[in-house]
């Protein structure tokens, strides 16, 4: 295989979406920071949803993207989901999943302080030579060299041994 043509991860996302400031978001933010050894940013909402009491600027979630070691925490998150996904959540060379407890992630301890609480991983993959569309003069990727669907399922087969079925819950 060309070198080129090779996949890589160029980043994880791990988001926590809380819905409103407060006792909750502290907690999020504090799951984060023990998941991934980083300081997570939080999120603010753009739109005015006065049913649910947001309003644009309040903040409601907080994330982390990590940039190295990807392989080793992208195999826990997917340990955590029995190495099983649905093609549903697969895009062109992206795919996310999601936790509903955090106590199932491999080596992850339950924290009173915290409680129960859930999580989604979102992966970004790239091949060599993906950096020319963050130029300044914005370049364009050719087609063979975008990363399908079908490329994104192949990876992770290959590499993390996932196997795809029926939507999971």
């Amino acid at each position: 295989m060309n070198k080129m043509q090779e996949i890589r991860i160029e980043k994880l996302t791990f988001n926590i979406g809380v819905g409103d400031s407060g006792t909750k978001l502290d907690k999020a933010t504090k799951l984060l920071t023990i998941l991934t050894g980083q300081k997570p940013i939080p999120t603010k909402a753009k739109k005015r949803i006065p049913t649910w009491g947001l309003r644009p600027g309040l903040t409601i979630g907080s994330k982390v993207t990590l940039r190295k070691n990807q392989d080793a925490m992208l195999k826990k998150m997917l340990e955590s989901r029995g190495n099983k996904l649905s093609e549903n959540t697969i895009g062109a060379g992206t795919f996310s999943f999601g936790i509903p407890e955090y106590i199932q992630i491999p080596d992850a301890k339950y924290d009173v302080e915290i409680g129960i609480m859930g999580l989604s991983v979102t992966a970004t993959l790239e091949r060599p030579g993906f950096r020319i569309k963050k130029r300044l003069n914005k370049c364009k990727i050719a087609k063979k060299h975008l990363i399908s669907k079908e490329d994104t399922i192949n990876f992770l087969k290959t590499r993390f041994n996932v196997q795809f079925g029926e939507e999971q819950r």
